[in-house]
């Protein structure tokens, strides 16, 4: 059994007059494939959109072009492909962009194959703060019974199916809420490293790092749509950029891309919900949460 924790949702502090970009942040979004290379631009304008202060975009060079043009705030990089998705032969390229971020993302829209399963553990072995979504789980999963620990602290973001590829099984029931946190729980813990998260999401999302955990109490229906779990990783990972652990990050992160779903919600209706509108919503939910957290709200 583990506790649900008592600390308050943590929150940002106030931005010092005189910093500068670098002060927060220098993320790297690994990802993208052909036909995909919407998935990291939309985790990297997330990013923009909580705080980093600088974003980059690591994909296939078949894609960069397109990635690139979503959003003129991003950098990009392109690596070595096969005109499809990211080859072996990549992995130099990325280990090095990888040494120049405060924190990454691996895993939007990188695609299914043995070279991106290779690729995805070599960041596994990289010691710095990563979120690893998508198909960065997918190639964990792949390779799983020959997985050390991370090097660095991980938030790991599985949806149901995701969670069944690493774990070994599927979830019984996925709406029983104590299945949910043990289960996660167990994940995270089997996952090794002293800063393993398991981000388990769904309605009623479960943060944990197998000794505690948090429920979030935001998002909705609405949220079930292409494009929203690349939003809450590019969050969660400028949070990991910003100097907030793990647990923290992964928390604070589910609780504000739930309340833009939220706010989005109100306006325009769950049913057109895209994950652009996420997008333009956080700036509200990050006004609405900072105030809430330096209120010490219950949430």
């Amino acid at each position: 059994m583990i506790d649900a924790t008592n600390d308050p949702l943590p929150n940002l502090l106030a931005r010092d007059p005189h910093s500068h970009k670098g002060t927060y942040g220098r993320v790297l979004v690994v990802g993208g494939s052909l036909g995909m290379a919407g998935a990291p631009a939309l985790a990297g304008m997330a990013c923009l959109r909580s705080g980093a202060g600088l974003v980059s975009l690591a994909t296939p060079r078949c894609v960069q072009a397109t990635a690139a043009g979503f959003c003129p705030a991003l950098m990009t990089h392109a690596l070595a492909d096969d005109g499809e998705r990211l080859v072996e032969s990549a992995g130099p390229a990325l280990s090095g962009l990888l040494t120049e971020a405060d924190a990454a993302a691996v895993g939007p829209g990188l695609g299914r194959s043995d070279a991106v399963t290779t690729l995805v553990g070599v960041t596994w072995s990289i010691a710095m703060p990563m979120v690893v979504d998508a198909d960065g789980l997918n190639g964990l999963a792949a390779s799983r019974g020959r997985l050390t620990a991370p090097a660095g602290p991980r938030v790991l973001t599985p949806h149901a199916g995701e969670f069944a590829r690493l774990s070994g099984s599927p979830l019984s029931d996925p709406n029983d809420d104590t299945e949910r946190r043990e289960r996660a729980a167990d994940l995270a813990l089997s996952l090794g490293g002293d800063e393993t998260v398991v981000l388990l999401k769904g309605a009623r999302t479960v943060v944990t790092d197998g000794e505690r955990y948090a429920v979030n109490s935001t998002g909705n229906p609405g949220m079930a749509t292409g494009g929203a779990g690349d939003v809450l990783t590019g969050v969660v990972t400028a949070l990991l950029a910003q100097g907030l652990g793990p647990f923290d990050a992964a928390r604070l992160g589910a609780f504000v891309h739930g309340l833009a779903g939220d706010l989005a919600a109100a306006k325009l209706g769950e049913i057109g919900l895209t994950a652009p509108d996420l997008l333009d919503h956080l700036p509200e939910a990050w006004v609405q949460t900072n105030k809430l957290t330096q209120l010490g709200a219950d949430i």
